[in-house]
């Protein structure tokens, strides 16, 4: 009896070859990668809350006539002083609001406003809008005098 097998493909002596890593799926790379993301995500997180750890109390901001995020009514009028137009509403849930509006008059045709939002006594918002610098109107023509009339 002869032990005869037939295989269908044949067999090579050499390992196929693996596919190399991708670059962006090589360890040192992972590495880094990750450690970029966490430093992110930890540097957001203090960015909040560096600025009260440096100037709890606001002095700095209020002698550099700057407001922030966690100041109070006072310490905006201090920084400040009073609104051109404070708005006050209430919401569903009860919570006193405020929009203060400041209005900046660089001439008689452009004005800049600045508005602060409180919410029970605390400063939680504010942005800036300028009316974008407008030429003045022409002066208006002397009235044409007819001919005959002094």
């Amino acid at each position: 009896m002869t032990d005869q097998t037939a295989s269908a493909t044949p067999v090579s002596p050499i390992p196929p070859k693996a596919e190399p890593t991708p670059f962006i799926r090589q360890r040192p790379v992972r590495i880094i990668i990750h450690t970029f993301l966490a430093l992110f995500v930890v540097s957001l997180i203090a960015f909040r809350f560096v600025p009260g750890w440096l100037d709890p109390d606001f002095s700095k901001h209020i002698e550099g006539h700057r407001v922030m995020v966690g100041m109070d009514r006072q310490q905006v009028l201090k920084a400040w002083g009073s609104p051109n137009t404070m708005n006050v509403s209430h919401t569903s849930d009860g919570l006193r609001r405020e929009e203060w509006v400041f209005e900046d008059w660089e001439s008689p045709a452009v004005v800049k406003h600045r508005y602060l939002y409180f919410e029970e006594g605390k400063l939680i918002g504010g942005h800036f809008s300028g009316s974008d610098v407008r030429l003045p109107l022409p002066s208006a023509p002397e009235m044409v005098k007819p001919k005959g009339h002094p």
